[in-house]
């Protein structure tokens, strides 16, 4: 059982980090031409279109967004189940020659960005992928690192980052949970 330990960024702080990572993007890209956005499912899909409408806001323009489904890419497939759960890609758009940011809630080992990657250039050869994360709790096991971040935690490897999205899980806010010691002493 997962306890709470603090809760880490609430609805403001998500949207002020949102905000900044959405100007961040428009800066490093000079603008938003041929700027396309991908939201890794599950919750990397609402933040890339939240995301999205506020680029809007600030350029007055409409940045396109995709919906990516990194499950038959992981490298850790056959651990997940016999019968992955796929969710369905969504890219109404050429990715050829794009600039694209993969977009999801929490950066860990690196292999959902690898794969997701890897799922990109499947479907075509981008000029260019970034990598924009809510939160980075550190323990890469690739040498990957995010664009773009929301907030750094460092974590214990028996810490988890819980990124709760009103769209999926009815509010917004991130909390660092850990085992309960008391299941932890029952199981010993």
């Amino acid at each position: 059982m997962l306890v709470t330990k603090t809760i880490l960024m609430d609805e403001a702080a998500m949207a002020r980090s949102l905000k900044r990572i959405a100007h961040e993007i428009i800066e490093k890209n000079q603008g938003t031409e041929n700027l396309r956005l991908v939201g890794i499912h599950r919750r990397g899909v609402p933040l890339a279109e939240r995301i999205a409408a506020i680029i809007g806001e600030i350029e007055g323009t409409d940045v396109p967004v995709g919906k990516l489904d990194i499950t038959l890419y992981r490298d850790d497939i056959s651990e997940l189940s016999d019968l992955p759960s796929v969710a369905g890609t969504s890219i109404d758009f050429e990715v050829k020659g794009s600039r694209i940011v993969l977009i999801d809630d929490v950066i860990f080992t690196g292999r959902t960005a690898r794969a997701a990657m890897d799922a990109v250039i499947g479907l075509g050869r981008p000029a260019s992928i970034m990598l924009a994360v809510l939160v980075d709790r550190g323990h890469r096991e690739l040498p990957i690192k995010a664009d773009f971040v929301g907030k750094n935690v460092p974590t214990a490897r028996s810490e988890v980052i819980s990124v709760m999205i009103n769209e999926i899980d009815g509010a917004d806010r991130v909390e660092l949970r850990e085992k309960s010691s008391s299941v932890d002493s029952y199981m010993n």
